[in-house]
């Protein structure tokens, strides 16, 4: 590895020392209803966004719950010896996109079939400090 290269590389490990990236993909869920649950937590503090999803009625929340808690485990992987309280983790981003479909009939009227579209998608969550905003 050329001298250039490992240094942009150093640079960028440093950059990214501060943030923590989760993913969760085929989620069994509508994109429409987890983006219901994911407006309410994008740009919350850490502690907060896990009261929220706790508290939540929705069912897209215990999902959220668990990509909330694993970008925790991350950082906690990438800072070893420093402390979650004391960093202000707020939810940074976080991003739902639409995922594969499967697709089932349903027996209509007169012999028709209906399709039945059964969506999933894709959970990408960062977590940042509140300082790198």
């Amino acid at each position: 590895m050329g001298s250039r290269k490992r240094e942009s590389a150093l640079a960028r490990k440093i950059a990214n020392q501060d943030v923590a990236k989760a993913l969760h993909n085929d989620c069994p869920s509508s994109p429409r209803k987890m983006r219901l649950v994911v407006d309410i937590i994008r740009g919350v503090e850490v502690d907060k966004a896990l009261a929220i999803l706790k508290f939540s009625k929705k069912d897209a929340s215990n999902k959220l719950e668990k990509v909330l808690l694993s970008a925790m485990a991350n950082w906690q992987l990438k800072n070893e010896g420093a402390d979650i309280e004391e960093a202000n983790l707020i939810v940074k981003e976080i991003m739902v996109d639409s995922a594969r479909q499967l697709k089932r009939l349903r027996p209509a009227p007169q012999g028709r079939g209906h399709r039945i579209r059964k969506r999933s998608n894709h959970i990408t969550l960062i977590l940042g400090n509140k300082e790198t905003i």
